[in-house]
């Protein structure tokens, strides 16, 4: 089964991202936008592991949780990597928890590799993948869009737990569904 280890969002969050979507597409690019309930902050993605990996990852998530203080999240910013001038993915970045949540990827990155994964070779980047850019359609409409777009001021969610989640693929697009759930210490 396809799994990667996230932070599920808040409905408030959600319809922000939600709402940054709907203004973006506006520039009739061709951009795979993702639905609003699948959008979290992945910590981790793990790919294709067996119904008795994902018990071993659970255990490790457990011990990481016992670790790990409960912290805030808040947005920031749009941005896109490569570049915002060269879009291919578009995210939102955080504001408040980019740390803690850096520092929890870091470990989850550090624990998983006993269990044989592979450490991640280019540093974490805390953000939100809200679109996915097809091809160069009306890309010079979608960059001025994301150059002047301003977030909305909205409320903190409080992060208290992490999860495995298992990610099937259909032609509509994923369908996510937890595998386990883990609250912080």
């Amino acid at each position: 089964m396809r799994t990667f280890i996230a932070i599920e969002l808040s409905t408030d969050i959600r319809d922000a991202l939600a709402q940054a979507q709907v203004s973006l597409k506006y520039a009739g690019a061709d951009v795979k936008w993702i639905a609003k309930n699948n959008i979290h902050l992945t910590l981790k993605f793990l790919g294709e592991i067996s119904e008795e990996k994902s018990k071993e990852i659970a255990a490790a998530l457990d011990n990481i949780a016992k670790e790990t203080k409960p912290f805030e999240i808040s947005l920031k910013d749009l941005g896109a990597f490569p570049t915002i001038e060269h879009p291919r993915v578009i995210w939102v970045g955080l504001d408040k928890g980019a740390k803690e949540s850096t520092e929890l990827a870091k470990k989850i990155d550090t624990s998983l590799s006993k269990l044989g994964f592979q450490e991640e070779s280019r540093p974490f980047a805390a953000h939100l993948t809200i679109g996915r850019v097809r091809s160069g359609l009306n890309r010079g409409a979608l960059v001025e869009k994301m150059s002047s777009f301003q977030l909305s001021a909205i409320s903190c969610q409080p992060i208290k737990s992490m999860a495995l989640i298992k990610s099937t693929l259909t032609p509509h697009g994923a369908i996510y569904s937890k595998l386990h759930e883990t609250k912080l210490a």
